[in-house]
């Protein structure tokens, strides 16, 4: 049975597209009008009670939360290749980042746009300033996160960065924006985001 990935191109479920472009399995779309709150059917709040995108069907597996995604897949279908080993010790960094994404850099961002008042040591994700610092701290030795290996956990991260920074939540910072341009040149990527473009224009979106 191929995977299925529930999908709107204004959504997470966007960025899943290139996981899955990238490690090369074969799957099928299907669209949930998440502006018409399909999202929130009873069919797919029976997957994901959340009634969110992205919600991955592989088989009898079901899937959801971005960053669960993306290391599932790597594991399952890229193991070795999109996820180290195991037992070799990229795979600490590795997954470091991929919950760095979802953990500090959503909220942090989100709490900075949005002027939340709150004190540091009491958030996960700390001060604005410590985040980016980070940040910057795990891209010093590029082009990747793990140096000049490509992973999954530069999709997660990746792509998290190229929407704060699309949508100004993040100090377009050069070490972002060179790290998000080297990604983008990525053939996967590029896919994704052609398919993901094509998608949205035949709804109507302007994309």
């Amino acid at each position: 049975m191929s995977i299925v990935l529930y999908h709107h191109p204004y959504s997470r479920a966007a960025n899943t597209l290139w996981m899955l472009e990238e490690t090369g399995v074969p799957y099928d779309l299907r669209h949930v009008d998440i502006l018409k709150g399909a999202q929130k059917a009873p069919d797919i709040l029976a997957l994901n009670p959340m009634g969110k995108l992205p919600i991955l069907v592989d088989g009898s597996v079901v899937v959801t939360e971005s960053a669960a995604i993306g290391l599932y897949l790597a594991d399952r279908y890229a193991a070795g290749r999109l996820a180290p080993a195991l037992d070799d010790p990229d795979r600490a960094t590795y997954l470091r980042w991929s919950f760095f994404a979802p953990s500090v850099i959503e909220p942090g961002a989100m709490a900075r746009a949005s002027g939340w008042s709150f004190r540091p040591g009491a958030a996960g994700f700390g001060t604005y300033e410590e985040m980016l610092s980070t940040m910057e701290a795990a891209l010093a030795h590029g082009p990747c996160l793990l140096g000049d290996r490509f992973t999954m956990a530069d999709v997660i991260f990746g792509g998290t960065l190229r929407y704060m920074l699309q949508f100004n939540m993040l100090e377009p910072r050069s070490v972002f924006t060179d790290y998000v341009q080297g990604l983008n040149e990525r053939p996967a990527y590029q896919r994704a985001n052609a398919k993901n473009t094509d998608i949205a224009r035949e709804l109507g979106l302007g994309r």
